[in-house]
């Protein structure tokens, strides 16, 4: 990754986008995506989709990742001019405590600095010290007059971890929100790569979807929107490569062991082939995924959207997700954006992605051979 694309990833990372408040990064990609993709759209939702028309005839393309990040959401200013907020997505109150955030006031073109407060230990009860705080009992305080704060403040402003993006350690990076800004970026270099490289026979579509935090609900209408005859949605995923997590359970996702290929009943097999085959063609190592149910990804809407969309799922292996200190390996970005063009590039050749017998699992095709036999 050269230092332009590590700064455009910073910027990613660093511009706040709490589900339903994506705007700012959605002025980001539309402004980066102008000058490279065909068009340039935003749905009502909120969604950004940029194309890259084809210049023949091939299936056309969606690549799928969303723009918003955990955060938390002011439902109370008291009078003593102290914060109380409710999580937006899956936020781990444990986690929380002495926490710096940034309070995005409407209104105030900075953010304020805030501080998640409790009791010191000295202060708290022996029966208390092991027993997470609930969110509801934790406070925000913003060093600031208890009327200053009422006037700055609104019921529903956003709230964002105050830390941005540092690269440590060899070629691995630190930031909040890589889950799944990581994943912006990838889909807008590719759409970068693809048109430096005089573009695709089918159109390609990349779609920065909005609110999958709270139930993938960008990816919905952006899916049923655009259409396309194939779709890959990509995601983070859990890292499995440090301490206290089963392999046995979780599997054996490694970061630096390159993207990781979803396979499962969310993930059109034909899609799956097509993209273990792509990374084989381009040199890439890569790693699957057991997903025996929901993926909790936009590829679950994306797979049912209208009559069905054969789709798959690439994800970049994270330590700490929903976290503010997420952990990625950089060289897996790189690998990723790869993968997707070599996948984009092989999509010229068409064929059919209805899964049939002969296309999946060649033990299962022979069992399917002897039962048709009697045996």
């Amino acid at each position: 990754m050269n230092k332009q694309d590590r700064k455009y990833l910073k910027r990613l990372l660093e511009t706040p986008s709490p589900t339903g408040c994506e705007q700012r990064i959605a002025a980001m990609v539309r402004e980066r995506m102008e000058g490279v993709a065909d068009q340039v759209t935003t749905d009502v939702m909120g969604s950004v989709h940029a194309r890259l028309a084809g210049r023949g005839s091939a299936p056309s393309l969606m690549l799928a990742a969303h723009m918003d990040e955990i955060g938390l959401m002011v439902v109370n200013v008291s009078d003593d001019g102290f914060l109380s907020v409710a999580a937006i997505g899956g936020v781990d109150a444990a986690i929380l405590p002495g926490l710096r955030v940034d309070v995005h006031a409407t209104g105030v073109e900075h953010p304020l600095r805030g501080i998640v407060g409790r009791k010191p230990i000295h202060l708290i009860s022996a029966g208390e010290r092991d027993k997470v705080t609930p969110l509801s009992d934790l406070v925000i305080d913003l060093g600031l007059p208890a009327k200053k704060v009422k006037r700055l403040v609104k019921v529903g402003d956003v709230i964002t971890f105050g830390v941005g993006f540092e690269r440590f350690g060899k070629n691995m990076g630190v930031s909040r929100a890589f889950d799944d800004k990581c994943g912006v970026w990838i889909i807008t270099r590719v759409l970068e790569e693809l048109a430096s490289g005089g573009g695709c026979a089918g159109d390609v579509t990349c779609a920065c979807t909005v609110q999958e935090e709270i139930g993938t609900r960008g990816a919905i209408t952006s899916a049923f929107g655009i259409c396309p005859d194939v779709a890959v949605a990509f995601d983070v995923t859990h890292a499995t490569d440090y301490p206290g997590i089963s392999h046995a359970k979780f599997g054996d996702i490694k970061c630096g062991g390159g993207p990781v290929i979803g396979r499962g009943p969310n993930v059109n097999p034909q899609v799956f082939e097509r993209l273990v085959q792509a990374a084989k063609t381009a040199g890439i190592p890569y790693q699957i995924e057991a997903l025996p149910g929901h993926s909790g990804t936009d590829a679950w809407p994306i797979q049912v959207s209208r009559a069905g969309i054969p789709t798959g799922l690439v994800s970049v292996p994270l330590r700490y997700m929903h976290t503010p200190t997420e952990v990625i390996c950089l060289d897996d970005l790189d690998a990723t954006v790869a993968l997707f063009v070599q996948f984009a590039r092989d999509l010229e050749s068409g064929g059919s992605f209805v899964p049939m017998a002969g296309c999946g699992s060649a033990s299962l095709d022979a069992c399917s051979a002897r039962a048709a036999q009697g045996e």
